[in-house]
């Protein structure tokens, strides 16, 4: 049974790409253009589907394919025609590359690989093998090709992209029916990247996850009113992911004593995860404090680890979020703290079977270590951003049902 899945990167291995090419010709005025910002629809939900996914038109023809946005990982890859190996099934029929390969010795390719480890046995391509959290990995090669987006002005762009062209597919537990990943972590090998690298977009990415279920992602900084969100800075000590460092656990407003808690914000995560410690003193208070409540646990409800039932069944999280105590997460910024608050609806669904389950899981238990992932549960409703240009992170409540237009046109 799905616990939902987990997109941040454990290990990416790549031995390589193709010759670099640039993006597809454009005006001097498109170019000067970067402040214009390219938007997305979102669909589907933490529960029961359990993934977010946008639609992008790759390819000539351009062909429509279904994406799992993850800002946990850099490389964007489709399920490729190849043949495929272990390929899931997927919405629509697999990517057919053309033959612009990249070239082992190219950048983006070298990009891939930790310092030192970046060897070319097969120069004239570049091999890639990309696994996750959740046991899920794709082993493939790095093509480029055409990637079709339209600007919120209403202006169309065509830009040569390096994607991977993935040929044996080991699922995950959750075994979503998707097309394939949208990588949209720090690396110079995620989309957002290289749009930047070609001067066609900022160096800022956004999503606004809907509790309805679907949502919006945006490339650039038009979409939003920068005064208005919360901002703190993006840790120094932790590069490669999109983390704002260590935390303490604030429990119904009060100190938990769970403190350095290193957090990292995925998409790519439905849930999220605490490091056992930080799960096991939260779930210990929770028990605590619902035995005064009409509720008792549910363990024959296997949908999430730890659910509750109550006298008769709930229809949505409004019916139960009394009987429980927000949560935050706390970051030291110099003599500043900031608070990343959990209502009970960013961290409790309510399962099939009408009980209330609880959407913080055991990071440990799954290889996560001492990380800790804020996914996708805890960011519903709110329009969370990652600048790379200013290296910061913000969030800010939000209406994610319906598409802004402007920056005064979204909140």
């Amino acid at each position: 049974m799905s616990k939902g899945k987990v997109g941040l990167v454990v290990l990416l291995i790549l031995s390589v790409v193709l010759k670099f090419s640039s993006a597809t010709p454009t005006s001097s005025s498109l170019m000067k253009s970067a402040g214009s910002s390219l938007l997305f629809p979102v669909h589907g939900n933490v529960y029961p589907s359990g993934y977010y996914n946008v639609t992008l038109h790759i390819g000539q023809p351009a062909k429509p394919y279904f994406l799992d946005i993850d800002t946990g990982s850099d490389l964007t890859w489709l399920q490729c025609d190849a043949p495929c190996v272990h390929c899931a099934e997927a919405p629509h029929p697999y990517y057919k590359p053309n033959n612009d390969l990249v070239v082992c010795k190219d950048p983006i390719c070298a990009s891939l690989f930790e310092p030192g480890e970046h060897k070319c046995p097969h120069p004239e391509q570049c091999d890639y093998e990309v696994q996750y959290a959740d046991s899920g990995s794709s082993l493939g090669v790095l093509v480029r090709d055409v990637f079709a987006f339209k600007y919120i002005t209403g202006v169309r762009i065509n830009s040569r992209l390096a994607l991977g062209c993935g040929y044996d597919q080991l699922p995950g537990p959750s075994n979503h029916p998707l097309d394939g990943i949208l990588g949209l972590g720090k690396g110079s090998s995620s989309v957002l990247a290289q749009l930047h690298s070609q001067n066609l977009v900022r160096n800022v990415i956004g999503h606004c996850l809907s509790g309805q279920g679907g949502g919006f992602l945006f490339f650039g900084d038009d979409i939003y009113d920068s005064s208005r969100v919360v901002w703190i800075p993006m840790s120094p000590d932790y590069t490669k992911h999109y983390s704002p460092g260590v935390a303490e656990l604030i429990f119904g407003g009060k100190t938990s004593l769970i403190k350095n808690l290193l957090t990292i914000f995925d998409s790519g995560s439905s849930y999220t995860y605490f490091n056992h410690l930080a799960y096991d003193a939260l779930t210990s208070v929770m028990k605590k404090e619902l035995t005064r409540k009409p509720l008792k646990e549910a363990p024959e409800d296997q949908t999430l680890p730890l659910c509750w039932k109550g006298q008769k069944p709930f229809k949505n999280t409004r019916d139960v979020k009394k009987y429980f105590k927000p949560l935050s997460l706390s970051f030291s910024n110099g003599k500043t703290r900031t608070l990343f608050e959990l209502t009970p609806e960013a961290y409790l669904i309510i399962s099939s079977k009408g009980n209330v389950c609880l959407g913080i899981l055991n990071g440990t238990e799954i290889g996560l270590g001492e990380i800790n992932l804020i996914g996708d549960i805890s960011m519903q409703d709110k329009m969370v951003i990652y600048d790379n240009e200013k290296q910061m992170i913000g969030w800010i409540r939000a209406d994610c049902d319906r598409l802004p237009r402007s920056k005064l046109d979204n909140i």
